[in-house]
């Protein structure tokens, strides 16, 4: 199943998000979260979506 967040703000929070995973694999899911929604300027509905999301990636689970 692939979840496809909406509006571009929240899409390019999670490849932002997935990128500094991948680059800085030490860095907390929550403090990447926190920083994404000051860099994208989400609301805290978006914000929500954005760490399930990411959390359910390591359920197999991909967002796009």
């Amino acid at each position: 199943m692939t979840i496809q967040p909406q509006g571009e703000d929240l899409r390019k929070a999670v490849k932002w998000v997935s990128e500094e995973r991948q680059s800085f694999p030490g860095q907390p899911l929550n403090i990447l979260v926190e920083k994404a929604c000051h860099k994208f300027d989400l609301s805290p509905k978006d914000s929500d979506f954005l760490m399930r999301c990411l959390m359910e990636q390591g359920n197999k689970e991909k967002c796009q």
